[in-house]
């Protein structure tokens, strides 16, 4: 159940009614309380999310629905509402110290989270929001109670779920708590409708949390084409990056944790160089991102795992970039690796095919369907470095492979648009609004 009970407040507007017509929303309450759509992707917990949050944002505001993102204040200067672009306000609620409280705190601040998103609906008019739409478990935490109390459809996105992320764990990372698992649970109850990524997270949603088949979206997450496009090429993107012209260049790019398996390339890669010693010379593994999660446990993991590889010389770690920035290191590379233990989608993966950059992924949750597999990329089973190394070899041996499977990737990128991520997201909330009319209990 939700960790805070809320009680009457002046102002709830009425549930639909039976029979009443059915409509689009006109304004949407958006809720992320973990992370801001204004912070950089791939510092702290900022990822992928950060960006599906933006840019769905986006689109449903030019398609004609407002969206206000709540999301918890990290710092006392910032401003209550920031307008993202005409059509998105980020409202930052005051829940809890406004810097150093770790995700794993968060739960205790769900009341004053949302009593403050209580308070900002209550300065407006009844109807001011036609829907709730909560971004992973913290979120929905809140928007169960916050939709109940207002009247309105509640619509959850997971983005991940505790129990698949604890039956795939890597070494060494930390199971997600019982809480959560509870928490979920009761989402999964309460959501008038749910979006999964992919076909195989609504059969997770099913078989792990007993989710209601007739009520669950699949919507697949796009991909910015105005951002993440070939642009002027591989050469190019190398020359202003600093990287060699003919190197081999297997790149990660994310947040830095177990979860997402860095690990595992900078194995392969010592494979391989075990392997092919005099390709010592000509590879380069750039490392883009920033600890995150388990991962800040420690911060210079990788790079000391590197040393104790022998690969200091050749890995080269970067700070997470902005997104247009991050399209370059994607041109530059040979190839993209997502050897992660656990993704809902792989977002990551769409966007560096989109760039005409094929990329080498772990065969798990969604990531086979963002890759095409021996097209646009190749998946790999399990998560054994001697794997990877047999896919990265192939690259060092085929000069052509890139340009090969990146042409194809570019073309299975387009049709990841956020325009139709948007429209499939409105279907969903047209599906919720219709049954909130049809029993207006199903809200709460």
């Amino acid at each position: 159940m939700s960790h805070c009970a809320t009680g009457p407040v002046e102002g709830t507007a009425a549930p639909a009614t039976p029979g009443s017509p059915r409509r689009r929303p006109r304004r949407v309450a958006m809720l992320s309380l973990h992370t801001s759509p204004l912070h950089q992707p791939g510092t702290g917990d900022a990822g992928g999310m950060n960006v599906y949050i933006v840019e769905l944002a986006r689109r449903l505001a030019a398609l004609g629905t407002e969206v206000e993102v709540f999301t918890r204040a990290t710092a006392g200067d910032l401003p209550p509402v920031v307008e993202l672009t005409p059509g998105v306000l980020v409202r930052h609620v005051a829940a809890g110290p406004y810097e150093g409280l770790a995700k794993e705190a968060l739960p205790a601040q769900l009341c004053d989270f949302t009593h403050g998103v209580m308070q900002a609906w209550a300065a407006q008019r009844p109807g001011h929001y036609d829907l709730v739409h909560s971004h992973y478990w913290l979120s929905g935490q809140a928007g169960w109670p916050v939709a109940a109390r207002w009247g309105v459809p509640f619509v959850h996105a997971m983005h991940t779920m505790a129990k698949v992320k604890n039956a795939a764990l890597a070494d060494g990372d930390t199971p997600e708590p019982a809480d959560r698992v509870a928490g979920e649970t009761g989402i999964v109850r309460a959501a008038d409708r749910l979006i999964a990524n992919t076909a195989e997270e609504a059969r997770d949603l099913e078989s792990h949390y007993g989710a209601e088949p007739g009520r669950i979206s699949v919507v697949h997450p796009g991909v910015n084409l105005d951002v993440f496009r070939p642009g002027d090429g591989r050469a190019a993107a190398r020359a202003r990056l600093g990287l060699p012209a003919d190197a081999l260049v297997p790149l990660f790019a994310g947040r830095i944790q177990p979860l997402k398996g860095p690990d595992v390339l900078l194995r392969a890669v010592a494979v391989l160089l075990d392997q092919c010693p005099a390709l010592r010379s000509r590879i380069v593994v750039p490392v883009v991102g920033g600890p995150s999660g388990s991962g800040l446990a420690k911060p210079e993991g990788m790079q000391k795992l590197a040393a104790r590889l022998g690969l200091s010389d050749v890995v080269r770690f970067q700070p997470p970039v902005r997104q247009s920035d991050l399209a370059d290191w994607f041109r530059a590379a040979s190839v993209l690796v997502m050897p992660s233990y656990s993704e809902s989608f792989g977002l990551v993966a769409v966007e560096a095919q989109a760039t005409g950059t094929p990329v080498i992924a772990a065969a798990v949750g969604g990531l086979p369907v963002a890759v095409r597999d021996g097209v646009t990329g190749f998946l790999v089973d399990g998560h054994d470095p001697a794997r990877y190394a047999r896919v990265l070899r192939a690259f060092a041996e085929d000069a052509g492979l890139p340009a090969r499977l990146g042409a194809a990737a570019a073309r299975h990128a387009r049709s990841f648009g956020w325009d139709a991520a948007a429209e499939a997201t409105v279907g969903a909330y047209d599906s919720a609004l219709a049954r909130a009319a049809q029993a207006p209990s199903a809200a709460g």
